[in-house]
């Protein structure tokens, strides 16, 4: 088989229709079922059962798309592994964030990363946790920055900052009046969160107690991204948890919403890069954690590993 037919068999796994699989491999339909089929005709098994509606793999087919998938990483490492006698930082870099690092991060990391690597630019994909992983292993992104913990087979982080938690209040709220808020204030009832999936909301629900018990999370209500909740709070619909780097970024003149800080201990999560640890590019790596460290997001405590490097220190020889 080739690339191109492997390529065909994947994306079709995925997308279970024809009409979409093709649209992502850029061929028209014809040109996908045909080749498809002559795949099949060769090996003599059926891959894909086809119906009116829909299009699901055989179980011989669930097999043959999942090797596949690994032929198509080992063949994407061959020009990875190519590239490693030339200058590591020429080249897009495909980076993931998620959702609730990208909008107070990525302003400050572009222009940053430009001036170490500025024959670099930036593919870069927001997502959920899970999904950033899965693009990862599957080789569609080179590194992505999530928070800890993350453990997924064949992939390394590297922690890079620690980000506490603020709150976000009305400003006529009765717990506005309170310089710093306890972890034990913060309970369901008129709380915003981020919608399910997102790992923000369940670092919020297991930093707080009362949200952590039987039922702590009935009555709270949903906002679909940071910007949304900010909103909410200034419309008066509740309270709610938020990174700092997002509540520095809000305008601070603000009559209908206020930030108050926990008192100690005061929740964090520990923001991190990961990557495959068969990456080719490792000074990639390290260029990116020194863009970071050279322009933080507000409010965030590098940690001690973290140090701006050199740029002569990852050229080539």
């Amino acid at each position: 088989m080739t690339l191109t037919e492997l390529r065909y068999i994947v994306m079709l796994a995925r997308e279970c229709h024809f009409g979409r699989a093709a649209e992502k491999c850029h061929v028209s339909q014809p040109t996908l079922s045909v080749a498809i089929k002559k795949v099949e005709d060769r090996l003599g098994i059926t891959l894909f059962e086809r119906s009116s509606a829909d299009v699901q793999l055989t179980p011989i087919g669930e097999q043959i798309a999942r090797q596949a998938e690994r032929v198509l990483q080992e063949a994407e490492r061959l020009n990875e592994i190519a590239g490693q006698g030339k200058d590591p930082l020429v080249g897009p870099l495909r980076v993931g964030v998620i959702y609730t690092i990208a909008p107070y991060l990525l302003p400050r990391l572009i222009p940053a990363l430009h001036s170490h690597a500025p024959k670099m630019p930036l593919f870069i994909s927001e997502n959920f946790t899970a999904t950033l992983a899965g693009q990862l292993r599957r080789g569609e992104l080179d590194v992505i920055i999530i928070a800890l913990p993350f453990d997924e087979p064949g992939i390394v982080t590297r922690a890079i900052y620690d980000e506490p938690f603020c709150v976000a209040l009305p400003s006529v709220h009765p717990l506005a009046r309170n310089e710093l808020i306890s972890r034990d204030q913060v309970a369901a009832e008129n709380l915003l969160l981020l919608g399910k999936g997102n790992c923000f909301r369940d670092q919020v629900v297991q930093a707080c107690p009362k949200l952590s018990e039987p039922g702590g999370i009935e009555g709270a209500l949903e906002g679909s991204s940071l910007e949304t909740v900010r909103h909410m709070v200034a419309s008066g619909a509740g309270i709610s948890v938020v990174p700092v780097s997002a509540a520095k970024s809000w305008p601070s003149a603000s009559d209908l919403l206020c930030i108050r800080n926990f008192a100690s201990p005061e929740p964090m999560r520990r923001v991190a890069l990961a990557w495959r640890v068969t990456f080719p590019r490792p000074q990639v790596i390290d260029v990116l954690s020194a863009a970071i460290a050279a322009a933080p997001p507000s409010g965030v405590r590098l940690l001690r590993t973290t140090q701006p490097i050199d740029r002569a220190s990852v050229s080539p020889e």
